[in-house]
């Protein structure tokens, strides 16, 4: 491959990676505006991120079987073309149910774009050239989903909530017309697929998923609903472990988890980033928004502050790990990781300036950027021959550990917040606060609906930093696994 091949194929998937990551916080921004739009209520409108995540999830375990059988750069296209129709049926939909059903195709051609993007990426570069080649690829992995809020924000501010959809059609039109003409044919390798082993471990993966989403919503396991999806999920992945053993045509490559590297990596990636970064990315838009009271585009703006410097570290992080070792940044990477999110954000409120916020955030930033294409190149090089395998792995260990990383960001938000208000609530002195309520001039009623308020807010205000202390300290769970990665051990390739 030439070097002008390699600069035209590497732009061409990392725009498409760029895209369909971005969609997935973009759209956050957009979510509450939709309840008039299509006559439902906040629930069903959640119905329309989790049928995109169910679908991605789904699509994501038979991607190695689908790349092998047609090749990396034809899914590639395909699952694109599939995302860019998806989304223009979403921009036109006036109904709950067509716009969920526009947002599964949409997630099945997030799910394959990110898996072949990732890989294709990866295969241009020489093997001393695979930390910048992350870089490149985190750059859009890791970069888009700061950009989402702040073009979200801008869209529906400056013109309407469909923007968000229509502005990736033109720009996968582009992409697919220009792949079509110029990304070359790849090898297939025929693999057949354990279909007993795919449908169960899906059907688990759904029913986890759905717990995870509507959790809150019916009140955890004191729900009979949640129970019983707690049930199936279980006992499908039993039975996905019994059609597994033994198999000439397993899902999943278990012997890549004999390398200590790559299970640590993926310990690591699971971990930091799912139960711990994913929180930030879903509790810094609404504190900016609910706490600060800023608009989408001012949120968003608060959001691209950390967002730039994402994009610099993963270039200098993907450098430096072909220079050096790719263990060395993703160290330097958790330990500002941790000082930022234990003894910084923490201390986040209301009353802290917007730009001091921003500031504070801005080692996250450089964390994030330290972090994925490290990982990345630390679990792909343990696997150069089961790359399809290793990337689909990374992603799913990406996508629930993302799946659990907002739901106990919401659980813990909701715990914290009425923790707050009831001990704000403790401690009031009844007699101090009714005359403060008489002299504000309102009714009686007013002032006690306006001071109720005034406690939520606070309650409410100082359950985040609780919150945000809380997912800084899964980071510190995850960093055990980056320690060990200096560990040495007796037996080669084992744990």
């Amino acid at each position: 491959m030439t070097k002008f091949q390699t600069i035209i194929f590497t732009i061409i998937a990392i725009t498409g990676a760029f895209m369909a990551v971005m969609d997935t916080t973009i759209v956050d921004i957009i979510v509450p505006k939709l309840t008039g739009v299509l006559a439902t209520d906040m629930y069903g409108v959640q119905w329309i991120i989790t049928a995109y995540m169910l679908s991605a999830a789904i699509t994501l375990l038979i991607s190695p079987y689908l790349i092998h059988n047609f090749g990396k750069h034809k899914i590639f296209l395909f699952a694109l073309s599939a995302f860019t129709l998806a989304s223009f049926m979403c921009g036109i939909s006036n109904s709950l149910e067509f716009m969920i059903f526009s947002r599964v195709i949409q997630g099945i051609g997030e799910a394959l774009v990110m898996v072949t993007a990732h890989i294709m990426i990866f295969s241009y570069f020489p093997p001393e050239k695979k930390g910048i080649a992350m870089g490149i690829f985190a750059l859009g992995v890791a970069f888009a989903p700061a950009i989402g809020p702040t073009l979200g924000g801008y869209l529906v501010e400056y013109f309407n909530w469909r923007m968000v959809f229509f502005i990736n059609v033109p720009i996968g039109i582009i992409v697919v017309i220009s792949g079509i003409f110029l990304l070359t044919k790849d090898k297939t390798n025929k693999k057949e697929l354990n279909f007993l082993s795919f449908i169960f471990l899906a059907i688990s993966t759904l029913a986890l998923l759905i717990i995870l989403s509507k959790g809150q919503q019916y009140g955890w396991f004191g729900s009979d609903y949640i129970l019983i999806l707690s049930f199936i999920s279980l006992i499908s992945f039993l039975f996905f472990i019994y059609f597994e053993i033994g198999s000439k045509k397993q899902l999943i490559e278990y012997t890549l988890f004999k390398n200590k590297d790559f299970t640590l990596g993926i310990l690591i990636y699971f971990v930091i980033l799912g139960f711990s970064m994913y929180q930030y990315f879903y509790l810094l838009p609404v504190f900016y928004e609910h706490i600060k009271g800023l608009g989408s585009l001012s949120a968003g703006i608060g959001i691209f502050g950390f967002g730039i410097f994402i994009g610099i570290f993963s270039i200098l992080s993907g450098v430096i790990s072909d220079k050096y070792s790719p263990k060395i940044v993703i160290l330097v990477g958790v330990l500002i990781y941790m000082f930022d999110t234990l003894y910084l954000i923490p201390h986040i409120n209301y009353y802290t300036p917007f730009f001091q916020a921003v500031v504070y955030t801005i080692p996250f930033g450089m964390a994030m950027g330290m972090f994925f294409a490290p990982v990345t190149v630390l679990v792909m090089n343990t696997a150069p021959n089961s790359t399809e395998q290793s990337t689909m792995i990374m992603d799913y260990a990406r996508f629930v550990g993302g799946s659990f990383g907002t739901a106990i960001a919401t659980n813990n938000l909701e715990f914290f917040k009425n923790d707050m208000f009831h001990k704000m609530t403790e401690n009031q002195n009844y007699n101090y606060v009714n005359n403060f309520l008489e002299n504000l001039g309102f009714n009686d009623n007013i002032s006690k609906v306006f001071f109720g308020n005034y406690e939520t807010l606070m309650a409410t205000n100082y359950g985040f930093s609780n919150v945000f202390l809380n997912a800084g300290l899964f980071g510190v769970v995850g960093s055990v696994f980056v320690f060990l990665l200096f560990v040495k051990i007796k037996k080669k390739g084992m744990i």
